[in-house]
């Protein structure tokens, strides 16, 4: 991972393990009040940390082994980015209305976000949503040549 500043690192560890131990409440510590928060992938949008809040539980309810791998991260001013790997195995409904079908998936992600005072008051998530959906048996993959 790049070099950043230390407690940029320390920051991103704590919220990557919060996410990684299903940690909603240390999670949104990172976090204003007045959040606002998109997949690009879904179309879902959040805004403030009682919607964030509900879009985490049922994320993890709906995928009880969801963790992150980080991959790359770096920051400039008041911005930062991180690449990641997602993973898990839907056993319920995710955000968006996706129906779970027992299957895993391995996405790589793109997180963008813009801090004030120090925590995120913005963040972008995009993904590629039509090769989860290939993993997760929701789309037929593509043919093979």
């Amino acid at each position: 991972m790049a070099t950043m500043k230390p407690d940029l690192e320390k920051r991103m560890k704590e919220a990557i393990a919060a996410v990684n131990s299903h940690n909603i409440e240390k999670f949104l510590s990172f976090s204003t009040n007045d959040i606002f928060s998109e997949n690009l992938a879904t179309g879902v949008v959040n805004h403030g940390k009682g919607e964030s809040r509900k879009y985490f539980k049922q994320l993890f309810t709906a995928i009880p082994d969801f963790k992150i791998e980080p991959t790359l991260f770096f920051a400039s001013g008041n911005h930062q980015c991180m690449e990641y790997v997602a993973s898990g195995t839907p056993k319920g409904e995710l955000p968006g209305g996706i129906s779970a079908t027992g299957k895993s998936f391995s996405i790589r992600c793109v997180s963008v976000s813009e801090l004030r005072e120090g925590k995120t008051c913005r963040a972008s998530l995009y993904y590629d949503l039509s090769t989860m959906l290939k993993q997760l048996g929701v789309l037929p993959p593509l043919p093979k040549k």
